[in-house]
């Protein structure tokens, strides 16, 4: 696969998505590496750490959900940098995996055996609305909580605020930790929201409606939007090479 076929897969892809998020920050293709690309390694951020690794394990291209963020002042330009260096090129689509059929938050359902997605996460005035999905069967928030914890390969955070049996659940990967996503939730009847960040308010609030939660890491209820997305390439290109770079768990 070279670089012109990989930025066409990508447009067929995410088709709409990219124009509907395309205003410089969402995805970039940052073409450092060379034209031919036979190893992939995907993570769901970018660091020094993670070119490095790619380096040593002989990577053409790294693809993820998160650009090297601006506000970690001055890693984006270590960033480049080293890709430049090594010359690895690197992909990162955000907010189109978050929405696309196969991505973040339908991925994330899948792991934890939801097969029945009633509603795919979307963007409404500038802020994400929960994806929602239902078991086939209710089942325990501790067991729920226990399957999360094991697909994530973490500790996770959950509070119990409801002795009800879960099986509609709420889910915004990453940063959802708004009150208004989890009044979201709370209007689409779920049993349980499911995150990867928390503030405060975040607690207080589904406490207060009474709202069980839980949640895990950003990355980690992340990664397998970019595992997807990866599996998708190899579909169509399947001599490459995917490999995924190892992320630690320090949130």
């Amino acid at each position: 696969m070279n670089s012109q076929q990989f930025n066409e897969l990508m447009k067929t892809l995410f088709g709409g998505l990219l124009k509907q998020f395309d205003y410089g920050e969402e995805f970039a293709f940052y073409n450092y590496g060379p034209d031919l690309i036979r190893r992939i390694g995907y993570a769901t951020n970018i660091t020094p750490e993670h070119i490095e690794q790619a380096a040593q394990k002989k990577v053409d291209l790294i693809v993820t959900h998160h650009d090297a963020w601006d506000f970690v002042f001055g890693m984006k330009e270590e960033c480049h940098k080293l890709l430049e260096n090594y010359r690895i090129s690197h992909y990162f689509v955000h907010l189109p995996l978050d929405y696309v059929e196969f991505g973040t938050c339908s991925s994330l359902f899948k792991a934890i055996g939801i097969n029945n997605v009633i509603q795919q996460s979307f963007e409404i005035e500038g802020r994400s609305l929960p994806g929602i999905g239902e078991f086939e069967f209710p089942i325990s928030f501790q067991e729920l909580s226990d399957r999360v914890s094991t697909v994530l390969g973490e500790t996770i955070k959950s509070w119990k605020n409801s002795e009800k049996p879960i099986k509609r659940v709420g889910i915004i990967t990453g940063a959802g930790n708004s009150t208004k996503s989890i009044r979201d939730a709370h209007y689409s009847e779920c049993d349980v929201y499911i995150t990867g960040e928390k503030i405060l308010y975040t607690i207080q609030y589904a406490k207060f409606i009474r709202m069980n939660l839980i949640v895990g890491s950003h990355t980690f209820t992340e990664i397998f939007g970019v595992k997807s997305l990866s599996g998708k390439i190899k579909e169509k290109y399947d001599s490459l090479e995917i490999i995924e770079l190892i992320e630690d768990h320090n949130e």
